[in-house]
């Protein structure tokens, strides 16, 4: 599990935080482009993508060797989940052909105690993914399997998703407003900013809710 998990209760990050408070934040420390772009939607928009990212990449293919496995790099990823990562899969998306995400990997990663799934590809068995509660953001919806089609072609290197990059590591958030990518240098001084903007969103709604109005609540707080 990541060495940044031990900063802040992850349980508390996952109840306060949200994707646009962080958005903002990373806008404020010079980094505007980790959000991702927003065909990425969450399986179920009430769940919660909170933790940090283990990486594979999958590239298009269109023959497999007799006797090779072309789920080899996929399993062994799965297989060294730890608690509160997530696999991020690449496979730039939007795509009507990759899809590597289905309940048995879900069921896999779960009893592995992994926070979820981030992808860009499509995904598979919804149904009983969605039965299972199991946090997962992808590019769309389709019954493809992967295998003679695509195949993860390196884990736990730098990967572009919809747009954003992210390393092993990164920290990811998604809810209903889509999926941020905080990097790991940026990992305290983004979550500390926004816990405080929360604060200080908190304050502002409950001047407004007590008829204040926003220009002054703006120039008292400077929250919008």
């Amino acid at each position: 599990m990541s060495d940044l998990a031990g900063l802040f209760d992850v349980e508390m990050l996952k109840a306060k935080l949200y994707a646009a408070v962080l958005s903002d934040v990373l806008d404020q420390l010079g980094s505007p482009n980790q959000a991702l772009k927003p065909f990425v939607r969450p399986l179920d928009e009430a769940s919660i993508l909170c933790g940090f990212a283990r990486t594979g990449l999958y590239m298009k293919r269109y023959h497999f060797p007799e006797g090779h496995n072309p789920y080899a790099l996929e399993m062994d990823l799965i297989d060294s989940l730890a608690p509160g990562e997530i696999a991020v899969l690449a496979c730039d998306g939007p795509t009507d052909r990759i899809a590597p995400w289905g309940e048995l990997l879900t069921t896999a990663s779960m009893v592995r105690g992994a926070a979820g799934c981030l992808t860009d590809g499509l995904v598979r068995d919804v149904r009983r993914i969605r039965e299972l509660n199991f946090p997962l953001f992808h590019g769309g919806i389709g019954p493809l399997d992967t295998k003679g089609r695509a195949e993860m072609m390196a884990k736990d290197e730098p990967v572009e998703v919809a747009g954003a990059r992210v390393e092993p590591g990164d920290f990811i958030f998604g809810d209903a407003d889509g999926v941020v990518v905080v990097p790991k240098r940026l990992f305290r001084e983004a979550v500390t900013l926004a816990l405080s903007k929360i604060e200080a969103e908190d304050t502002t709604r409950d001047e407004l809710l007590a008829g204040a109005s926003l220009r002054a609540v703006f120039e008292r707080h400077g929250v919008l």
